[in-house]
């Protein structure tokens, strides 16, 4: 299957550089959180060149032996093919930092105690964001993933795939109390740290599924290393607020 590239421009003028802002202040396209500000989007990004100007970068392409920014927007198609360690450096080379894992449940499900989901309580509502959609690997290359090649996971294909990754703010009802959208579903999240219980990799699901790992904001994928990435990954950023 020919690849398609299709994926907006943004921000990618010659001589850009990291955006600033006044003390104690979030960056634009966050929410103050606490002590701390969340990206309301997930991350699409943009290749550096040698003197740190800015070039597109497809978000249907691994990141691999390139220098990329993170970047933020609504009605983007957000960057997945990433790892850890990856999104570590696109969030810094913007300034700044990945998610902790506890503040990215508390953006996720706010203050209340019983709320397990962005739109609030305990109960699993279907269809308000994007995910319960299956493997599209197994769509895509077959069920039997004892013969599925790391390539595979990361091909392009799957997320252009219909029906699947969904543009950054797209579900509009899936949006947290703060206002940070898709934290459950549409690409998993790399995180840094531990959690209170001890889980750190990525969380919030995705399309395919946000549930088997945990409820909601509660979900987490342990078992893969920093520097493992597919078709499912990506990340938004934070930032101290002081």
């Amino acid at each position: 299957m020919r690849r398609v590239i299709a994926f907006a421009l943004l921000a990618c003028s010659p001589g850009a550089h990291v955006p600033t802002r006044e003390r104690g202040a979030c960056f634009d396209e966050q929410i103050k959180i606490d002590r701390f500000c969340i990206d309301k989007y997930e991350a699409y990004v943009v290749e550096l060149d040698a003197h740190g100007d800015e070039r597109a970068h497809s978000p249907y392409d691994v990141v691999d032996g390139l220098r990329v920014r993170a970047k933020v927007a609504a009605g983007v198609v957000p960057q997945a093919y990433i790892s850890q360690v990856q999104a570590r450096e696109a969030c810094k080379n913007a300034g700044k930092r990945l998610c902790k894992a506890d503040e990215y449940i508390r953006a996720c499900r706010g203050t209340k105690p019983t709320d397990l989901y962005p739109y609030g309580g305990m109960q699993y509502r279907a269809g308000v964001c994007n995910e319960g959609k299956g493997s599209f690997v197994a769509a895509a290359f077959g069920a039997d993933f004892m013969k599925r090649t790391y390539a595979e996971f990361n091909d392009p294909k799957l997320n252009q795939m219909g029906g699947g990754l969904a543009k950054t703010g797209a579900f509009q009802k899936c949006v947290s109390p703060d206002g940070a959208f898709d934290m459950v579903g549409n690409l998993h999240e790399w995180t840094d740290g531990a959690d209170q219980y001890g889980h750190t990799g990525f969380r919030g699901g995705w399309y395919g599924d946000a549930e088997k790992n945990g409820p909601g904001c509660f979900y987490v994928t342990t078992v893969h290393e920093p520097t493992y990435h597919d078709y499912s990954t990506g990340f938004r950023c934070c930032a101290d607020a002081e």
